[in-house]
């Protein structure tokens, strides 16, 4: 079972030979292992099979050993490893995002030229406010001040804040129609 013995050209090598008697003799046992380690799933199970015959290519010594009667013990050790350590693997890496429905459902970021057009569009139409409405914007949406901190600064009632700030944004959405998701 050494690579590249080869018998006859057109039949292929030993070790293929060999490889395929091990697949037929002890591929079903192999799988249903491999099935039952890897929680159903038979693609993993089918690779960690592949797997395991690539392992008994390259150790041939082992297969060929006078100490045990079959190879199958050897076989299953060997795949029962390579599931265990599969398995780590998998725990070790972050999770796999699976649904490709919400990947093309998600808000594309835009980069850094979007960004700043966008900011100069917003930038003229606040520009197009009557100045009351203008400075309770500035204050709640761009410093970040509560409706209380923006009525003591401005010597108004909340809710006067509060209705400017409606009716601005709303004058904004007038004017910027393609931002209205994001002025929500």
């Amino acid at each position: 079972m050494t690579a590249g013995t080869i018998t006859h050209p057109t039949n292929g090598t030993t070790a293929e030979h060999e490889l395929a008697a091990l697949q037929r003799e002890h591929g079903r046992p192999l799988f249903a292992l491999l099935l039952r380690l890897c929680d159903g799933d038979r693609q993993r199970a089918e690779d960690l099979v592949q797997e395991t015959l690539v392992r008994a290519w390259q150790h041939p010594e082992a297969l060929r050993a006078d100490a045990f009667d079959s190879v199958r013990p050897w076989l299953l050790t060997v795949a029962r490893r390579l599931a265990i350590d599969a398995r780590r693997a998998r725990q070790a890496r972050p999770a796999e995002v699976g649904d490709a429905a919400a990947l093309e459902n998600a808000r594309v970021c835009a980069d850094h030229a979007e960004r700043a057009a966008a900011a100069l569009d917003v930038r003229e139409a606040v520009k197009t406010l009557t100045p009351e409405h203008r400075e309770v914007l500035v204050l709640v949406y761009f410093e970040g001040a509560t409706v209380a901190e923006a009525a003591t600064a401005l010597g108004i009632p909340p809710g006067t804040v509060k209705s400017r700030a409606y009716y601005a944004l709303r004058a904004l959405r007038r004017v910027l129609p393609g931002y209205t998701a994001e002025l929500r």
